[in-house]
């Protein structure tokens, strides 16, 4: 048995890519509202050029301003994947730049995203390539461990599973259990669709406000 606090996992299945495909179709606000609006990561900000993220998650835990441990992880991705890297919140050292994002790219990962600080974020800020991290520092990592592959992390203050869907844009990150994905992805598909008749009513002239003043109503207790 591995030591606890060097744990090394194989990674859970890959989602269905039809799956992927119709989440990177759709906000991730839909998916929020739809998600009890209580979950997803707060604190995190994308770095790259916008463009929408989906894949399958691989997580690992370091120490904080380590990053042997995510290393030790493009040995455990698959193209498709999104890297999923709990390093503590920790901002005094960039866990991740320009040659490892560049690597993660190479590899066909579908994503990045780091609660913790990156660096060489000039390079980053000019691909498309998906980076989400807390903070940016120049101070390098340390690679000494230790750190632990495709366990349960929190990222963001969001709880991730290893084989969790993770879909990102530019208004963050969420992570859906893979059981729960299909029934998700319709009902934001249906939000999608009313609220684009708001703004079609919006732009008539038409849109019912009645809703305001009945719910003032109903806190105030009338």
């Amino acid at each position: 048995m591995t030591a606890h606090g060097w744990r090394r996992n194989p990674s859970a299945k890959q989602a269905d890519p039809a799956l992927l495909h119709g989440l990177r179709g759709v906000a991730t606000s839909l998916l929020s509202d739809n998600m009890a609006r209580v979950t997803g990561t707060v604190g995190l900000m994308p770095y790259h050029r916008p463009r929408p993220m989906a894949g399958t998650a691989v997580t690992v835990r370091t120490r904080p301003g380590d990053n042997f441990a995510i290393h030790r992880a493009f040995d455990f991705v698959r193209a498709g994947d999104v890297l999923m890297v709990d390093g503590g919140g920790e901002l005094s050292q960039a866990l991740m730049g320009d040659i490892m994002i560049s690597y993660a790219e190479k590899l066909g990962l579908a994503g990045v995203v780091i609660d913790g600080a990156i660096r060489d974020v000039a390079a980053i800020r000019a691909r498309d390539f998906p980076v989400y991290a807390r903070a940016v520092t120049h101070r390098g990592p340390y690679k000494n461990g230790p750190g632990e592959i495709n366990v349960p992390v929190s990222v963001g203050g969001m709880v991730v599973n290893p084989g969790d869907i993770i879909v990102g844009d530019e208004d963050g990150v969420l992570a859906i259990p893979q059981d729960d994905a299909p029934a998700l992805l319709a009902a934001a598909r249906k939000k999608g669709e009313e609220e684009a008749e708001s703004l079609r009513q919006i732009a008539e002239g038409r849109l019912d406000r009645s809703w305001v003043a009945a719910q003032e109503r109903k806190l105030l207790g009338g």
